[in-house]
Formats: structure tokens, C-alpha cells, sequence
């Protein structure tokens, strides 16, 4: 779980993952606080049953990712964002692909199926579309989302990942090095709670550019 200025929400957002029916499956939260200048990192240290690793800046969220990655000890990895967009109770569906041994990785995807979406911003629909189907030109693969936040790996694929982006560029980079690495891709319906700026979203126009740049920087020159 990268974690950046999220005093707010995390303690919420932790408790939540925590409170998963995960069954008889061993769950480990590994939070990375991203150098938060709020109240995050002083509630992370009151929370229990979790291991907290505090970077002293601001680093982005590809860099938070990584610094966890080397902490990772299960069978299975994925990727929660701190702001509830994503409901931790739909990680048993795409873990079931990957305990079923079905799936090497799996996408949650806010475009397909029938679970609710908060109505948002529809030029970052149309931006993501965008990229999806230029992402998926290059890989040969037929995602609907290839930016969302819910991408849950084997330990197998997690080994063999070398991530070099800091920001959100992380996503086309692992979608480019996923389909190189010819594992077995699928993609569930998941829903989505949507968060508009004023309520801490921090994704923007800039950082759209960059992930066009880093589908054809990992994918033509790698």
C-alpha cells in the first residue's frame, strides 16, 4: 500500500484490507509512507498487524511500489491504493484466478462488468481509452484498463519485474514487461469511488503525456 498524504483515509483504508475474509490465506500489509508532510505517518504508527516502511521524501508512487516489492514474502502481490478508490472486499475475485491457477497476473478493470462507478471526469476516461489501445497495439494484449490501480502477480512475476518508474508511469511500464515476459493475463470487473481533486486526487494531464512516453519507451526501446 503506497501511502502519500492520506492522514485521512488510511487508517480507514488499513482497516479495511485487514478485515478481508481472506479464508485460510496468510495476508501481509506491507505500507510504504512516500515521505507524507500531513499526519499519515504518526496513524500509521498506532495501527497494528502491519509493517510500515517510511521513505524521508517524497518519491512518487512507482518508487513506493518498488521499496515494498523487496519486502513481499507470500505467494501472491497486489497493489492498494491508500484512497479507497478500489474496494479492498473485491481483491478475493482476482485472487481466486490466481489461487485457481488460472492467472500469473490479473487487472482489475474499471470498464468492464456490471459493478458500480462513481461518475467522473470524462476527458480522463477518454485519455485512458486512449492509452489502453495504444498500450495494447504494442503488447498484442486486449485490456479494457490498462491503467487502473488493481493489478494483482504471482511472487513468480514479482521476482522477475525490474521497475524503474517513480510516478504513475509505473503502470504502462509493468503492463509493457508483463506481456514480454508471456505470462498468462486476465482482467475482472471491478467497481470504482472515484476521488475528484478537491478530495485528494493527484493524478493529472502531465502525468498522461508521460505514460504515452513510457508505452513506447518499455515496449520499442526496451
Amino acid at each position: 500500500m503506497p501511502v502519500y498524504n492520506e492522514d485521512k483515509l488510511v487508517v480507514k483504508a488499513v482497516r479495511k484490507v485487514l478485515g478481508v475474509n481472506f479464508g485460510k490465506i496468510k495476508l501481509e500489509l506491507i505500507v510504504v509512507n512516500d515521505g507524507s508532510t500531513d499526519g499519515t505517518e504518526e496513524k500509521l504508527k498506532r495501527l497494528k498487524s502491519i509493517k510500515v516502511i517510511s521513505l524521508k521524501k517524497n518519491q512518487g508512487k512507482g518508487a513506493a511500489i518498488r521499496r515494498g516489492l523487496k519486502e513481499v514474502t507470500g505467494d501472491a502481490v497486489v497493489i492498494q491504493d491508500a484512497d479507497l478508490e478500489y474496494d479492498p472486499r473485491e481483491l478475493q475475485i482476482l485472487l481466486k484466478l490466481i489461487t485457481d491457477g488460472d492467472a500469473d497476473v490479473v487487472y482489475g478493470s474499471r470498464f468492464m462488468g456490471d459493478r458500480p462507478h462513481r461518475v467522473l471526469f470524462f476527458w480522463h476516461m477518454v485519455a485512458n481509452n486512449i492509452l489502453t489501445l495504444i498500450s495494447n497495439m504494442c503488447t498484442n494484449l486486449n485490456l479494457t484498463d490498462m491503467e487502473t490501480g488493481y493489478k494483482m502477480f504471482t511472487k513468480e512475476v514479482a521476482k522477475r519485474l525490474d521497475l524503474r518508474e517513480n510516478r504513475f508511469g509505473l503502470e504502462p511500464e509493468f503492463t509493457a514487461k508483463v506481456a514480454k515476459m508471456g505470462v498468462r493475463v486476465y482482467e475482472v470487473g471491478i467497481s470504482y469511488h472515484g476521488r475528484n481533486y478537491e478530495q485528494g486526487k493527484k493524478i493529472g494531464w502531465k502525468d498522461g503525456v508521460w505514460a504515452l512516453w513510457c508505452i513506447l519507451r518499455y515496449n520499442l526501446f526496451p
